[in-house]
């Protein structure tokens, strides 16, 4: 295993997921759900996005190496713009209505209603999409699949324990920007690397 692969990796998919509508989920349904359940659902649902990203991103390895490139590169900038130009409102909107649930009376229903709302959230979401797509250029997949299901069970701790408390520290508006220019630069060094090969 490569920890420098590793380390790169999450970073990266911790910085993307901090910002994401799941995370205000996690932090709205904090308040109606006890913090571990919450954690045990989300950390469950999330690893196994990650592994079905992990997949398809293998499966574009199949792709000839210049179109797989392509896409790589195309699917660096799309993250880029969602992070720019979708406003942090409209993220913040959409993770409150996700994570606006009734209070489950069960320690089972607890983490059944956070598995469910962190699966459907994650689903085709930006930090899935990247995962997918570091598969394709990495072409490792134990890394990739750790690195990203462990950067996202982190921000569901955050999210789970101290999520409100964050926000007050670092506005989520600034992580969004600093994810989008660090996935407009792979993008653009991804489409530069393909144009001098």
């Amino acid at each position: 295993m490569n920890l420098g692969t590793f380390a790169g990796i999450f970073a990266l998919m911790f910085v993307l997921e901090l910002p994401d509508k799941t995370f205000i989920a996690m932090v709205v349904m904090s308040s109606r759900v006890r913090p571990l359940m919450l954690l045990i659902g989300g950390s469950v649902a999330l690893t196994i996005q990650m592994g079905l990203a992990v997949g398809a991103g293998s499966l574009l390895t199949l792709f000839p190496a210049h179109l797989k490139d392509v896409i790589v590169a195309a699917l660096f900038l799309v993250g880029a713009a969602l992070l720019l130009f979708v406003p942090e409102k409209k993220e913040e909107e959409e993770g409150k209505r996700e994570g606006e649930i009734a209070k489950p009376d069960t320690r089972w229903k607890e983490i059944s209603t956070a598995f469910v709302v962190m699966f459907v959230g994650e689903f085709g979401d930006l930090t899935q999409i990247q995962a997918a797509n570091f598969e394709a250029k990495l072409h490792q997949p134990l890394e990739v699949f750790l690195a990203s299901s462990i950067a996202l069970i982190m921000v569901c701790a955050v999210g789970a324990y101290g999520g409100l408390a964050l926000q007050r520290v670092i506005p989520l508006a600034k992580i969004r920007i600093g994810g989008g220019l660090i996935f407009a630069g792979l993008g653009i060094y991804t489409l530069v690397s393909l144009a001098m090969s």
